[in-house]
């Protein structure tokens, strides 16, 4: 993914599915550490931009990636530091036996995906409205 500026969207939507059904398979299995499996693919993204599910999925693309519609590599970052926030806290809660807490990050980590599969980027609105907010005070 550092080779070009973008990701292509085929490959955001396997990881937004792949948290969805890691989240639908930790509700109906009661096993949370498949919750472990996009957490670290999304931190590995993260750090050393390198999320094994997009790069798996790489290899069905059809097209060139650049015939895809381009998602923007920073903000697909600053989305999935809300994803691994989300699903580490449900991590945390299930193995606590916090039930609150799990289900409060993995129903909110679950919705945003579904959400994105959909077509509307919870997170691209937050960090433009993050954006927006810190340029209303610089400029007061």
């Amino acid at each position: 993914m550092s080779t070009v500026p973008f990701i292509p969207r085929p490959l955001v939507r396997v990881n937004q599915w792949t948290i969805l059904l890691s989240v639908i398979l930790t509700w109906i299995t009661d096993q949370p550490w498949i919750l472990a499996i996009p957490l670290l693919a999304n931190l590995l993204g993260l750090i050393f931009n390198y999320n094994p599910i997009m790069k798996f999925a790489r290899r069905f693309l059809k097209k060139e990636p650049s015939a895809y519609i381009p998602e923007d590599v920073g903000q697909q970052k600053f989305n999935s530091c809300i994803a691994i926030s989300c699903l580490f806290l449900g991590l945390i809660g299930y193995l606590t036996n916090w039930s609150v807490l799990a289900y409060t990050f993995t129903i909110m980590v679950a919705v945003a995906s579904f959400i994105a599969i959909l077509g509307f980027c919870i997170g691209c609105f937050i960090l433009f409205q993050l954006k927006r907010f810190k340029h209303r005070i610089s400029n007061t």
